[in-house]
């Protein structure tokens, strides 16, 4: 018998390139079934997928859900200055200070997006088909790791204007569009780099 629950994961999802072609992707959970914490997916400019995870249980749910080449569970930290609008980032070795802009045109539109927990599943559904056309390589639904089903429900956005980012001791350059689109899960996130506010819903099933 398989029996299928829905985890709930809310807070913010950060996703630039750099000019050396490392591609990040950021969550920022503030209320998940593991407490609060942020995780880093990272495409490397020769397409190795890594996931740098802050836990062990952290690592096993989010390479279940998604696809990577590596898992490596490291310090991972995020200090977010919301005065100055400043990120700060340390992730094993990965180092990026991102500096965040104003609204986005995207984030204009999510405010008229409900966002209501309950129907969450149900409103990622119906703004897919407008994802698909809007911004390239996004999805609000899909199938993700081991036949999980999985929903994003987005209520704000606010662009990246500016990255410092180093992997070890190497600068990793200017900051860039997540151009090609990252390819962990069913969906990329948009190649504008950007911080959304999001929903993640995803289903698990027990067999």
């Amino acid at each position: 018998m398989t029996v299928a629950t829905r985890a709930t994961f809310d807070g913010h999802i950060a996703g630039f390139g750099t000019a050396e072609g490392t591609r990040v992707v950021v969550g920022r959970w503030l209320s998940s079934p593991l407490g609060a914490f942020t995780d880093v997916m990272v495409e490397r400019s020769d397409g190795t997928r890594l996931l740098l995870a802050p836990r062990d249980d952290v690592a096993d749910l989010v390479a279940a859900t998604y696809r990577f080449d590596a898992v490596h569970v490291v310090p991972v930290g995020l200090r977010a200055d919301e005065a100055r609008r400043r990120w700060r980032l340390r992730a094993g070795p990965l180092t990026a200070d991102l500096t965040l802009g104003s609204r986005t045109r995207v984030g204009h539109l999510l405010a008229a997006v409900p966002q209501n927990r309950a129907i969450a599943p149900l409103v990622a559904t119906v703004t897919d088909p407008f994802a698909r056309l809007l911004l390239e390589g996004v999805r609000t639904r899909g199938s993700a790791g081991r036949g999980r089903r999985e929903w994003y429900t987005a209520g704000d956005q606010h662009a990246i204007t500016a990255v410092r980012a180093l992997w070890g001791s190497a600068d990793l350059g200017a900051l860039r569009p997540v151009v090609p689109p990252v390819r962990f899960g069913f969906s990329s996130v948009p190649s504008t780099p950007s911080v959304t506010r999001v929903r993640t819903t995803v289903e698990l099933t027990d067999r």
